[in-house]
């Protein structure tokens, strides 16, 4: 599956390095542009990466739908969009993925988002499933990472709330220990169990990491460790913000 986003103009920074732009004429463009670059005629996923408020997400997939169309895109998706856009824009076209972050570290999406995607028959794709590299035994506080690295301003990662949020990730080890995994196995065991209509999305540059994170589809957590995982990282255990408050300001979310 060949997936690509579009909703963000790189060429006018606004401080943060980037602005929204999901306006049509540059959805046009965008896609026009990574077929161009990708060497293909045919894009499998099509993503609008955030919500743009300046633009009715009515027209946002109406125009996306003239690539399905076209032949040019087979399936639409979003990024980061709460329940109440995801009914408008699925009456427009069907969106057959909503992308969105879901992890043990960040567990918003299943009070609203979750439930509409499984009334819709929308497919969800978490992304950063392992906290941004935290959930895999990462112990890292913010400011030691390098420069450049977006993880240095990651709010989770600072001061108090990484000793808050490293008490939680001793909880995730101790349950790896008796899972006889990774602690990045078990929370992707952990995501997998919420559903089959879920397929997490991890990064990584290092084949080993990749095996690992794979076979966590192996992973099979006992009933109370399920259980213990769901308590420990209950939404509102978690310390600290997802984003800067620039970051979320481009969340779409329920009220």
């Amino acid at each position: 599956m060949l997936a690509t986003k579009f909703g963000f103009d790189l060429t006018q920074a606004a401080g943060s390095g980037w602005r929204l732009d999901s306006r049509p004429e540059h959805i046009r463009e965008v896609v026009e542009q990574c077929l161009r670059r990708l060497k293909t005629d045919r894009i499998d996923l099509l993503y609008q990466h955030r919500v743009d408020p300046n633009v009715p997400i009515e027209e946002v997939v109406g125009t996306m739908a003239e690539f399905v169309r076209a032949g040019k895109v087979r399936y639409l998706g979003l990024s980061e969009a709460s329940a109440a856009t995801l009914r408008r824009a699925h009456a427009v076209h069907p969106i057959s993925v909503l992308q969105s972050e879901y992890s043990l570290f960040e567990r918003g999406v299943e009070r609203w988002v979750l439930p509409a995607c499984r009334e819709l028959g929308i497919g969800l794709v978490p992304y950063c499933p392992l906290g941004r590299g935290f959930l895999a035994g990462q112990r890292s506080r913010a400011e030691e990472y390098p420069e450049g690295d977006y993880r240095r301003n990651h709010p989770r990662l600072q001061d108090g709330n990484f000793d808050a949020n490293l008490r939680l990730l001793e909880k995730l080890e101790s349950v790896a220990v008796r899972a006889r995994a990774t602690p990045g196995q078990v929370a992707l065991a952990w995501l997998l169990a919420q559903g089959t209509d879920i397929v997490p999305i991890f990064g990584t540059t290092r084949r080993t990491r990749l095996r690992e994170n794979l076979a966590a589809t192996k992973v099979q957590l006992a009933s109370c460790d399920q259980f213990l995982l769901d308590q420990v990282f209950a939404p509102g255990n978690v310390a600290g913000a997802r984003y800067l408050p620039a970051g979320m300001a481009t969340l779409d979310c329920d009220p």
